[in-house]
């Protein structure tokens, strides 16, 4: 049987070897970073050491990060602790920040995908100093990266807060906190080959926020409880092999290049969501129209393909996508789309499969073929 040809790094990326291993050598010696004898310091000395190996990934200092339960917990966290402050958010984020911004202003996209900044000014203004605004720094499934800079900038002129989910940019495309002009930043190990549930929130040296648990004081007083020591170092060992591993990606984007002028070659009426604007280099969002997203996934999985029809955080539904609607798409095209994402293990064998199963699926069900 063929192995399986995993082209869902956006949803999780496969763990890293180096990452399992040290995971497993933490577990085996045991002990809380908070005990003051050997075993405790030996455990407090590697969660800071991952911090500073997560640090140099992000672009900021070790103290600004807090280790949180994963990047759901990290958006979460950042939007809750000004309950006080309008709150503005793109109509393109990820579900763990919609769901927790019910109330929020929603800001429009453009065709391309990336925010109305001429309508970001609008809002700005007609919520008075001290909004809060978040807006992800690279979209989960069409790969779009936002002007997070320029964005940072406008929400700071007009005296507001900014937090940036940047839980897909992160091991993918230079991240840089400070650059970035982020108050807030959230990443999630998992999405550059570290493990699940565990994450991060960035905190600008200064901002006070609330504790988001209390009790030991763990975090600098941001969040008690005995800190995941298994998790924060497999995080930390990730991060550093994701950084070293950033040129990977100048291949992993002409492998997409090459994907994408196949699949429209095959279907010309296809429709790549975001391509002409900066993206993420290893994701595709395309359509196949007159055939249901939900068909497609599982077309390709019946051929040993994984790939996705959007964000996988949604209980398996598959659902017309909220980011393709927010880009003018109507509910048949954002139905007939999916979304494919490569990684550092993708090879040019595993897109030729792809492509063929693509154009077998496409022949045999795409309303052009029809009798």
């Amino acid at each position: 049987m063929a192995k399986t040809v995993y082209l869902d790094f956006n949803a999780t990326a496969p763990i890293r070897p180096e990452v399992v291993n040290a995971m497993v050598a933490v577990m085996e010696a045991g002990g809380n970073p908070s005990s003051v004898h050997q075993a405790g310091r030996t455990a407090r000395n590697r969660v800071e050491e991952a911090r500073g190996r997560l640090a140099r990934l992000l672009g900021c200092k070790p103290p600004e990060i807090i280790f949180t339960s994963g990047g759901t917990e990290a958006n979460n966290f950042a939007l809750s602790s000004f309950p006080d402050r309008p709150l503005l958010i793109s109509a393109g984020e990820h579900d763990s920040v919609l769901a927790v911004a019910r109330n929020a202003v929603q800001l429009p996209l453009t065709s391309d995908g990336q925010l109305d900044l001429a309508a970001l000014g609008v809002c700005l203004d007609e919520a008075g100093e001290g909004a809060l605004v978040s807006v992800m720094l690279a979209n989960n499934e069409t790969g779009v990266i936002q002007p997070v800079a320029e964005i940072a900038a406008l929400v700071h002129e007009k005296g507001g807060l900014f937090h940036c989910d940047a839980i897909q940019g992160a091991g993918k495309i230079p991240v840089d906190f400070k650059a970035l002009g982020a108050d807030m930043m959230s990443v999630s190990a998992h999405k550059f080959g570290g493990p699940q549930g565990i994450g991060a929130l960035v905190l600008r040296d200064g901002l006070a926020v609330p504790p988001l648990l209390k009790g030991g004081g763990q975090e600098l007083g941001r969040r008690a409880g005995t800190e995941n020591v298994a998790g924060i170092v497999g995080m930390g060992v990730a991060a550093q092999s994701a950084h070293e591993g950033l040129d990977n990606y100048e291949m992993v984007a002409k492998l997409r290049d090459r994907l994408e002028a196949q699949l429209l070659n095959i279907s010309p009426e296809s429709h790549i969501y975001g391509h002409e604007t900066p993206r993420l280099p290893n994701t595709t969002a395309i359509s196949m129209p007159g055939v249901a997203s939900e068909l497609q996934v599982m077309s390709l999985d019946l051929d040993g393909i994984a790939v996705s029809a959007g964000s996988a955080c949604s209980s398996g539904k598959v659902k017309a996508s909220h980011v393709l609607k927010a880009m003018g798409a109507s509910d048949e095209e954002a139905g007939s789309a999916i979304r494919i994402s490569l990684g550092w293990t993708t090879t040019e064998v595993e897109i030729d499969r792809l492509v063929a199963s693509w154009r077998k699926l496409y022949q045999r069900k795409s309303p052009k073929f029809a009798a």
